[in-house]
Order: C-alpha cells, then sequence, then structure tokens
C-alpha cells in the first residue's frame, strides 16, 4: 500500500468518525433541548372565556406553554400523561391588586423593623397565595421588585408577578402615611421613611413625577400606580379628595406610553376618576363610588375597572376616620358592581388589596370570589379571575415582564398556568374556593400541587 493511499484511508476514516460523534452529540443535545411535555387527559376545559367547558377534552404542555387542546386523543412520545379523571381544567386565579411586599406586615412592623423581616414575611405570603390557586398577581405598589426576581428565578415560589414598584403619591395624598410629627422633604430635606424603605415616591409637581416614573419604570415596573383620590386606609386625605393635577397625571401618562406602557390610579370617585382619565390613566383600580355615566365612559374608551368586593366595612386594623371612609366605600360596592353587570364592554377584574391583614385575612383571599354571588353568576366571577385580565396584562406591551403568550387563558400558546379541580367550578364557586378541591397547581408548565 503506497503511502499517499494509507494518509486517504486513515483521514478518511478520522473524517467519518467526527462525523459520526458529531451527529451523536447534537442529536444528545436536541434530545437534552427538548422542552418536557405534561398532557392532561380526560378533562372538562374551562378557558378563562367562554361560559362553556370544553367537555372531554386534552392538554398539551411542552415546556411552559399550551400547545395543543382538542376534544380527539392527541399523540406523543415520552410525555408525563396525568387523567383529569373528568375534572375540570381551568386558567389560574388571577388577582389583580395585591401589596405583595406588605400582606400579612403590619404598618408598625414595617415602619420599625429589619427590612428583612419583612421581606422574610413577603416569602412566606408570596408561597401561599401561589398554593391557594392565585397563579399572577398584578402588584399595585409597595418594595417587590426583589421577591419577583427570586420568584422569576425559582429561588422562592410565588405567583407572577406584574409590578408597579413604588407607590406614587402626593404630599398628603393616599399612601402618605407620616405621624403629624414628620417633616416634609421640601422644607426639611428628611427623606419619608417609606420612600427611604424603597415603598413609595411621595412626589409633587411635573419633574418629581417624572423622576419617580422614570425610576419605576428602570427598575422593570410593567405599569405604573398613581393616587388619583382620596383612600380609606390613609391617615389625612378625605375620601373624595382629588389627588394630583391634569397635568401632573399627564405627564406620567406620557412618560409610561414612552416605554410603552400604561397608568393605574387609585381612585373612587367620578370627577377624579374622570381626569384621570382625561389625563391617559387607562385602568381605574378602586372606583366603588362611580356612577353609571363615568363607567360607560370607561366602557368606551377600553378602560378597565379593575375593582374589589369590598363587603367587610369595617376592619380591625383601622382607626374610627379610616373605617369611616371604608363604609362609604363599602356602601358603594354594591352599585358599582350592578351597574357593571349592565355595561357588557366594561372589561371588570377581581382583586383583593390586601395589606396590612392577619394571616387569617390573608388565607381568606380566594374565598373572597363568593362575596361577586350577590351580583354574579360563578362563570361570570371565574372569567374576572381570569380572562378578564389577559387584556389588563397585555397594556404593559414593551415592559411585559411575560411576553412569550397570554396569561389568564387556556388556549395554543399559552403559559401554562392552570389549575385542575374537582366539580364543576362555573356552576360551583366551591370548586375553587375551598382549597381542597384544587387537586392540581401548575405555574409556568410546573406542577407546585398534586394531590390526585
Amino acid at each position: 500500500m503506497q503511502l499517499e493511499d494509507a494518509m486517504k484511508i486513515k483521514y478518511g476514516t478520522m473524517s467519518g468518525l467526527c462525523a459520526l460523534l458529531l451527529a451523536v452529540q447534537v442529536g444528545s443535545a436536541g434530545a437534552q433541548d427538548a422542552a418536557p411535555q405534561t398532557l392532561f387527559t380526560n378533562v372538562h376545559v374551562f378557558d378563562g372565556v367562554n361560559e362553556a367547558r370544553i367537555e372531554n377534552a386534552n392538554v398539551l404542555i411542552e415546556g411552559n406553554l399550551i400547545q395543543t387542546i382538542s376534544t380527539d386523543p392527541i399523540e406523543t412520545d415520552g410525555a408525563t400523561v396525568i387523567d383529569g379523571g373528568g375534572r375540570t381544567l381551568m386558567p389560574g386565579l388571577i388577582d389583580t391588586h395585591t401589596h405583595l411586599s406588605i400582606v400579612t406586615a403590619p404598618l408598625a412592623a414595617i415602619l420599625s423593623s429589619d427590612p428583612s423581616y419583612i421581606t422574610v414575611r413577603s416569602v412566606r405570603d408570596a408561597e401561599e397565595m401561589l398554593m391557594r390557586g392565585v397563579t399572577t398577581v398584578r402588584d399595585m405598589g409597595g418594595n417587590i421588585f426583589g421577591l419577583k426576581r427570586a420568584i422569576d428565578e425559582n429561588v422562592v415560589p410565588g405567583p407572577r408577578v406584574y409590578p408597579a414598584g413604588r407607590f406614587i403619591t402626593q404630599t398628603s395624598g393616599h399612601f402618605d402615611f407620616r405621624r403629624p410629627n414628620d417633616t416634609n422633604r421640601t422644607f426639611s430635606g428628611i427623606q419619608p421613611k417609606l420612600d427611604r424603605l424603597e415603598y413609595a415616591f411621595m412626589v409633587d409637581g411635573v419633574p418629581q413625577l417624572l423622576s419617580a416614573t422614570r425610576e419605576n419604570l428602570r427598575l422593570g415596573a410593567s405599569q405604573i400606580k398613581i393616587a388619583a383620590g382620596g383612600g380609606y386606609a390613609s391617615p389625612a386625605d378625605p375620601l373624595l379628595s382629588n389627588q394630583y393635577t391634569f397635568e401632573e397625571m399627564k405627564a406620567v401618562a406620557d412618560a409610561a406610553s414612552d416605554f410603552g406602557t400604561y397608568v393605574t390610579a387609585h381612585v373612587y370617585h367620578p370627577e377624579a376618576v374622570n381626569r384621570a382619565i382625561d389625563a391617559g390613566i387607562k385602568d381605574v383600580g378602586h372606583g366603588q363610588l362611580l356612577d353609571r355615566a363615568t363607567l360607560e365612559r370607561m366602557a368606551a374608551e377600553g378602560v378597565h375597572l379593575s375593582t374589589q368586593p369590598f363587603t367587610v366595612c369595617s376592619e380591625p386594623q383601622l382607626d374610627a376616620f379610616s373605617n369611616a371612609k371604608l363604609a362609604e366605600v363599602c356602601a358603594g360596592t354594591a352599585r358599582v358592581y350592578q351597574m357593571s353587570k349592565e355595561i357588557p364592554d366594561l372589561v371588570v377584574t377581581w382583586g383583593t388589596d390586601l395589606f396590612n391583614v392577619s394571616a387569617d385575612d390573608a388565607a381568606g383571599q380566594v374565598k373572597q370570589l363568593e362575596r361577586l354571588l350577590e351580583w354574579f353568576e360563578p362563570v361570570e366571577i371565574l372569567k374576572q379571575a381570569t380572562g378578564n385580565a389577559t387584556s389588563l396584562f397585555a397594556m404593559s406591551g414593551d415592559m411585559n415582564p411575560y411576553p412569550e403568550g397570554p396569561i389568564g387563558r387556556i388556549e395554543a400558546g399559552a403559559y401554562a398556568d392552570m389549575l385542575l379541580v374537582d366539580g364543576n367550578p362555573l356552576e360551583d364557586l366551591g370548586a375553587v374556593t375551598d382549597s381542597d378541591n384544587i387537586r392540581i397547581i401548575m405555574k409556568d408548565g410546573v406542577i407546585y400541587k398534586d394531590t390526585l
């Protein structure tokens, strides 16, 4: 054999071996990169939108997204198969008004404790919220970015978080919780305690508001939250006060729009809400004292109503002044829900606004859905707590922290945030509000509870 021929054989063989090894490596990598699949069979699907379930369906999840929903068998290779046993598969619940960093932390503890203590409490509250079946929250003010990051990185369990960042309030407005002997920063140079702890921005005038808005956006706010009117829990402001001028609110709305997102407002009454809408605000975070004309305007202009069933008219952690304001809000709850039911184009979402409450009150979060039965059928309530929030989250646009698919619905391409529950929640809300009936909790394609 000539040397030249031997070399051809040698290098030809080596070349073939290299090609074979490369093919094996690529195939192995492909197998490793393939997203895990989960197949739910024999389930009735409430998709978050329609008032009838998809009967006898199968749902395939690949990775963290829903791939296929079919009443025909779905063929898979290597999927984890879960026989739903004729139960209902539905979207995870969405609370569109939370303060996850202060759910069970008393205000006195926030103002006086080591911040790490409050953080530990919020970690526990986040996990308990997820284990109640709440897979997504819109956080409406607080020191939230660190907790959100830890949840998203799977350091701790908790719901998805759409964060507003620090609450933006005017001097003497809602979330100005200074004591009478605390000074104003403008005159003393002393920053308010809640500002120092990164729960709030107490700011006045367009320049300060722009700085606060842009700082929240820099840190990853998916929406901006401002106080446009009085609050029942705040110690200094009348409930029907108008807060922030048109020019101030317009500056905030324009700055948020420049980043592709929107502004939501803490506000109850018509005058303040209409001023806010004039300024470009797209979501009303309470609205219990609204009139029909304002609600109809909101429906016509695509402004969401993200309200709460305030039917408990006195709270032990509040003083007499605040409880008197709460009673007024409470009286308006029935009126606004009844009117909203009669305006079909108005998008209404469910929230709880739990803050500074006891652990027992926090545990009743999902149970609050039952308060709505006075005005709505179970399917209408569940739509408020699932599919109605999809368009709200879409308004976050460029600042949406979860842009891969819709949230709040069971449809192809949506995030795999789902509950498997005993019974039919469209007929009996207890299928969801009794946590024992929630057999599987899945968020982002990962199962956090399984009692099948």
